[in-house]
């Protein structure tokens, strides 16, 4: 029997409720060489949902797994049907005041990187440099033949030609720009090839059961010991490939500091949890700090 991937977390231990006070937060970034590590969450008042939050896609919506994508040409089918639907709504994101204050507390050099579990381009587009994008990318796709990798805009092309017409009303978007469609709506939609070797494409982010590669975790966890600090935006920490950098943060003594309104796996090893809107709270730091967060990139 195949294995899920964990998909939820449920407390069993009595947590320290959230505060609203961000005093620890500023202070934090006042002092500077402070590591950001992102999730869902930053990126819901740009429209797209987070997975475990109120309302979260979780509750309506499975996402695909690396085993079923790789075994099952219809598992497949039904996700290039739904992800190429939720590209044309994802790929028209927009960075929010979150994004923005992170790229400008970056800008007034108050932070030593930026991780993010997102795959939205987001950071980026906000201004950010160097984000280290731990689950991938949508923008970018691989061949699990050949490896070669191609842009997302080229395969969407290609889909349009081989599926004309194809535009069903989707239930919602999820935060991997997965559209929530019936196998009705799925149909006999046309998945397109690797154009160098006729391969498997996938897109170039880490699914649910697949392992973020060795090297780009190394990478993180050199960041984390370079910090000063770990600031957590938006992530309920339930999946290891995040909490791994909190723990790591812990043991070595630097502070923690998770902004999110729910609690968070990661809680325990925190100095603090900010239970306020991402947006919001980040705004009110920069002004806190007398620098504009939430200025246009």
């Amino acid at each position: 029997m195949r294995m899920r991937p964990t998909l939820s977390w449920t407390p069993t231990e009595d947590l320290p409720p959230g505060s609203t006070d961000l005093e620890p937060v500023a202070d934090a970034l006042s002092t500077g060489g402070v590591l950001v590590l992102s999730g869902a969450g930053i990126s819901t008042e740009s429209g797209i949902p987070d997975y475990r939050g109120v309302g979260g896609s979780l509750n309506r919506h499975t996402p695909m797994t690396y085993q079923d994508f790789t075994a099952d040409a219809q598992a497949r089918r039904r996700y290039w049907a739904r992800s190429h639907l939720g590209w044309r709504t994802f790929g028209h994101a927009r960075p929010n005041s979150g994004h923005r204050a992170v790229a400008t507390f970056a800008r007034h050099g108050l932070l030593s990187g930026v991780i993010t579990q997102n795959v939205d381009g987001l950071h980026q587009a906000a201004g950010s440099e160097g984000v280290v994008e731990l689950h991938g990318s949508l923008d970018r796709v691989v061949c699990l033949s050949c490896g070669a990798f191609s842009h997302r805009r080229e395969l969407a092309r290609r889909l349009e030609e081989a599926n004309a017409g194809f535009a069903p009303v989707a239930a919602g978007i999820n935060p991997d720009g997965d559209a929530d469609l019936t196998d009705e709506q799925v149909g006999d939609f046309r998945v397109v090839p690797c154009t160098v070797c006729g391969g498997v494409l996938k897109p170039d982010v880490v699914f649910f059961g697949e392992a973020v590669p060795p090297r780009r975790v190394e990478h993180c966890r050199t960041l984390v010991r370079e910090a000063a600090s770990l600031l957590v935006l938006g992530s309920s920490l339930t999946v290891m490939s995040g909490l791994r950098f909190v723990r790591q943060a812990a043991q070595a003594g630097k502070p923690v500091l998770i902004v999110n309104l729910d609690p968070t796996r990661g809680d325990r090893h925190a100095v603090t949890r900010v239970a306020l809107p991402l947006g919001t709270a980040l705004t009110a730091v920069a002004g806190q700090l007398g620098i504009p967060g939430s200025a246009p990139a």
